[in-house]
């Protein structure tokens, strides 16, 4: 899966091809029904029921929710993903002062070594929907052998190697987490179906209006507008580490060691 380049436009410019696009295919719509309601079928079409749209928008509306439902989860998961990832590793952070000073020293330098190596190498691959769980990472791997074959003087850093470790663990599964949710995406069968609906009700609205040419027109630039609207909503959400509106690093920024 490879990021495409409507993903990684600007915000603007994506809604420029979006509004573009749909205008341009309502346009096409509102010629063909107008061209055939001025041919030998023009009473056939005019006897086309309103009570149409009302199943069609529903299936396009019920369709549009459960796209949406999955673009906004995933957003959320990977919000969620990176803010527990940032938290955890926080907290190996804090628990390590407790630790013998050159354990503490290591560890932190390991979480920014971790750290950097998730935002230069990690982020542009999620972003191009390219990363995997086949690499592990070896600053964090490395952290967390460290931290188990720590010996442990007293009772306090006993609990403190404990926690770190948990602390670790949790870092990596919210790393595999946010590596999941870089892969997802609204699969192209459903934008298929979404056109394929979209367009039905375009024509649908011009027959049922192609008795007045102007009202055809009119009720066709409304919907365009509400449909390039919610394509777009999608569209720009679609991915949520590419593009204009994607979760940054920023959270594992703030966490991260100063040099010693």
């Amino acid at each position: 899966m490879t990021s495409t380049w409507l993903h990684n436009l600007p915000l603007w410019q994506m809604a420029l091809v979006t509004f573009g696009a749909t205008y341009l295919a309502a346009t096409a719509v509102h010629v063909v029904t107008d061209r055939l309601a001025a041919g030998p079928h023009r009473l056939s079409l005019m006897a086309v029921s309103p009570g149409l749209l009302s199943p069609i928008g529903i299936i396009f509306g019920l369709l549009i929710a459960f796209t949406a439902t999955q673009v906004w989860n995933d957003t959320e998961r990977a919000n969620v993903a990176v803010a527990t990832e940032a938290g955890a590793l926080k907290s190996v952070v804090i628990l390590s002062a407790v630790l013998p000073e050159d354990a503490q020293i290591q560890l932190r330098t390991l979480v920014r070594d971790y750290i950097e190596y998730a935002i230069n190498t990690e982020w542009p691959m999620m972003a191009q929907g390219a990363a995997t769980l086949k690499l592990s990472p070896p600053s964090l791997n490395k952290a967390l052998q460290v931290t188990l074959s720590l010996a442990a003087n007293t009772p306090g850093q006993q609990i403190a190697q404990r926690q770190v470790a948990t602390s670790l663990e949790k870092a990596l599964e919210a790393r595999r987490e946010r590596i999941l949710v870089s892969r997802s995406e609204v699969s192209g069968l459903k934008w298929a179906c979404l056109i394929s609906l979209a367009v039905c009700l375009l024509f649908a609205i011009a027959l049922v209006h192609c008795g007045n040419r102007l009202s055809s027109a009119v009720a066709i630039g409304i919907f365009s507008a509400g449909l390039a609207t919610t394509m777009l909503l999608i569209l720009s959400h679609d991915r949520p580490f590419s593009g204009v509106i994607a979760v940054t690093p920023e959270p594992l920024l703030q966490v991260m060691p100063a040099d010693r």
